[in-house]
């Protein structure tokens, strides 16, 4: 399984077309003017076998970003280039309920590797189950990781 990062306009979705069916998940980044999480839901409902993960939480964009991860089940959230301790609120709990198996866990290695992303993750208060998903099992799903 492999993963393209692209940014989620239009000009992209050439890239998206060829991925559905071919294991390839798409990992767009989030959070920049220029990757508006609202393009998201144009290419979710184009693409609705396409697996998109939005990086960065999505950030400053986090309640359309939960939004559009609860409405379309090919859509996930990633934690990349955020600490625990910054993780905003309304993610957390989204990560706490019905959404504890859409975001997955991402660091911003080298910048800030997986350990140091993960300092204070017990102020999380996951349960056993939460905490396998987030960490590990979210991900081997959305990209075929498993053995």
């Amino acid at each position: 399984m492999t993963a393209r990062r692209i940014l989620p306009t239009r000009i992209v979705w050439p890239s998206a077309g060829p991925s559905v069916g071919r294991g390839v998940g798409i990992v767009y980044l989030s959070g920049r003017r220029a990757s508006h999480v609202p393009y998201l839901d144009h290419v979710a409902l184009e693409f609705p076998d396409l697996r998109i993960v939005a990086g960065h939480i999505g950030f400053p964009w986090v309640f359309e970003m939960i939004s559009l991860a609860t409405k379309y089940p090919n859509v996930y959230i990633d934690t990349s280039a955020y600490k625990v301790r910054r993780y905003p609120r309304d993610l957390v709990d989204y990560l706490c309920a019905h959404g504890r198996k859409k975001v997955l866990f991402g660091s911003n290695h080298p910048a800030w590797p997986a350990k140091e992303c993960l300092e204070d993750f017990e102020t999380l208060d996951l349960d056993a189950e939460t905490e396998e998903l987030f960490l590990y099992k979210n991900a081997e799903g959305v990209f075929s990781l498993q053995g």
